[in-house]
């Protein structure tokens, strides 16, 4: 490298940490989407909309929730994916992340083509069934399913969604046959299991549980390690006698892989900030979200071991998409 060379070198790594710091300063400059794999009315549409009112506020430029629901979430990452205007990312949630790559053929890289930016929580999923069924606990469900089999039917928000997972593993663990019917969203399963056309479902916390406080639906068990504050009384799988189903939802958003790493900071920076305040905290909470902020390079990490969680646990019990 001649002195001249050396010293454009030179001048590009000063000047590199001040572009930086400019193009993360001028962004956005202009709306902003946030993409969201279900549809309107479920628990990821629900969180996204909450983060979307608070960036919105802090960076003084719309932020507005697209709903594009079918795929296992996939539709929605899809577009994030193949978008090139910087301005657009999605809520991303485990189905569409860390579960769909393995049962699906997508039209995009899992691995390469998207990156993950900011962690907002995880949600537990909860077994819910249709008021009229004849149940009152996660046994009799057991014994009624035994006693007809493929006569029951679990309602998903689609193929490869934690609720259609959650009710893969139950299956296996109860030695039960139940029917899955997947849906493109929580909102028109749910629609279904309160009207009875199927009688239950694995759905998460965030979008079953207005229905249970209204008492549209009846809560047998939460699929988490713990009971939920928000359900004190509702037992864990585990303590309603079947062990091996734990199963959460959890929800951050992504960016197309070539967003510049100045925006991606900014936008992970913003929604740590958003997250650390005690209005939207409650609200998340609300809906059943334990708020979990984690660095970008924490979420990146999270993100392969779930992957590789997930992997191996739909290649060991064979899992396909319906």
């Amino acid at each position: 490298m001649n002195k001249r060379h050396r010293l454009a070198f030179i001048a590009c790594a000063l000047l590199a940490p001040g572009l930086a710091w400019a193009q993360s300063s001028q962004w956005p400059s202009k709306p902003v989407r946030i993409l969201v794999g279900s549809s309107p009315g479920g628990g990821t549409d629900a969180i996204a909309r909450i983060v979307a009112e608070r960036l919105g506020a802090a960076w003084k430029v719309p932020v507005m929730v697209e709903n594009k629901p079918g795929a296992s979430n996939t539709l929605a990452v899809d577009a994030t994916a193949k978008s090139t205007d910087e301005h657009t990312m999605v809520m991303g949630v485990s189905t569409a992340h860390a579960i769909a790559p393995y049962i699906l053929r997508l039209p995009y890289d899992n691995k390469k083509d998207l990156v993950p930016v900011a962690f907002v929580g995880s949600v537990p999923n909860v077994l819910v069934v249709n008021n009229d069924l004849k149940v009152k606990d996660v046994r009799d469900l057991i014994a009624l399913a035994k006693s007809k089999p493929n006569d029951l039917n679990n309602a998903s928000s689609g193929s490869g969604s934690t609720q259609h997972i959650a009710g893969e593993i139950f299956k296996e663990v109860t030695g039960t046959a139940i029917v899955h019917i997947p849906y493109k969203g929580s909102a028109p399963a749910l629609i279904d299991v309160m009207g009875g056309t199927v009688q239950m479902s694995f759905d998460t916390l965030a979008s079953v549980l207005p229905h249970i406080q209204t008492g549209k639906v009846r809560p047998l068990a939460v699929a988490s390690a713990q009971r939920s504050p928000k359900l004190p009384n509702v037992p864990t799988m585990a303590e309603a006698g079947v062990k091996g189903a734990e199963m959460s939802a959890w929800y951050g958003l992504y960016m197309p892989a070539a967003t510049p790493k100045a925006v991606q900071q900014r936008v992970h920076d913003e929604v740590t900030k958003l997250l650390a305040q005690p209005e939207a905290r409650k609200r998340l909470e609300s809906i059943g979200t334990e708020v979990t902020p984690m660095s970008q390079t924490e979420f990146i990490a999270f993100h392969d071991k779930e992957n590789a969680r997930y992997s191996e646990l739909i290649k060991r019990r064979g899992i396909k998409a319906d």
